[in-house]
């Protein structure tokens, strides 16, 4: 609870002074006529929300009451269902938005950018970009989030091993440095 406290401070402070920064150089000029510390925050978004313990939601919400700073709380599906059990809080939730898998065609978008960025070109119909396209679909079942993880990784291998072309075997090599949970 204390580390959250203290973290989530740190790092308000820390965006805010960046937003100043960006104000300031580009012209604009920070107000601080409309009370002692007026925020320049409008949202804070919180991942793995799901780990939150009863005190630390029940802090978030207090925060929430006192600045008026929206909040995204992102975690696993049901995690809605977490937060009944705490009216107060349960009461200022807009809504909860369960994204689905990504399909094969966002994947491939999704895919082709990211071969871009590491300067190769993704060919669905060459068998070793289909292979790897294959077990990157197999790995992550259009799971954004660990798509997200193991490209990364696939970058690391190519980099460690000094190899030109991403195969079945660099993502598999890729995903074997996941931890990756059982569904």
């Amino acid at each position: 609870m204390r580390a959250l406290q203290e973290d989530l401070r740190h790092d308000m402070i820390r965006t805010e002074r960046c937003i100043e920064e960006h104000l300031v150089l580009h012209g604009g000029h920070v107000d601080h006529a409309h009370g002692p510390n007026p925020s320049l925050l409008e949202l804070i978004i919180i991942d793995e929300s799901e780990r939150l313990t009863g005190n630390a939601i029940e802090w978030l919400r207090d925060q929430y009451d006192r600045t008026g700073i929206a909040m995204i709380l992102i975690g696993m599906p049901g995690i809605e269902k977490q937060f009944t059990h705490y009216p107060q809080l349960y009461s200022r939730l807009g809504f909860a938005h369960q994204y689905r898998p990504l399909g094969h065609d966002e994947l491939l978008f999704v895919l082709e950018r990211q071969w871009r960025k590491l300067g190769k070109t993704l060919d669905p119909d060459d068998f070793t970009d289909a292979q790897a396209i294959a077990a990157v679909e197999r790995i992550t079942r259009g799971n954004f989030r660990l798509l997200e993880r193991l490209l990364p990784q696939i970058q690391r291998v190519l980099k460690i091993n000094e190899l030109d072309v991403i195969t079945n075997d660099v993502v598999e090599a890729a995903r074997s440095t996941l931890v990756i949970g059982t569904t």
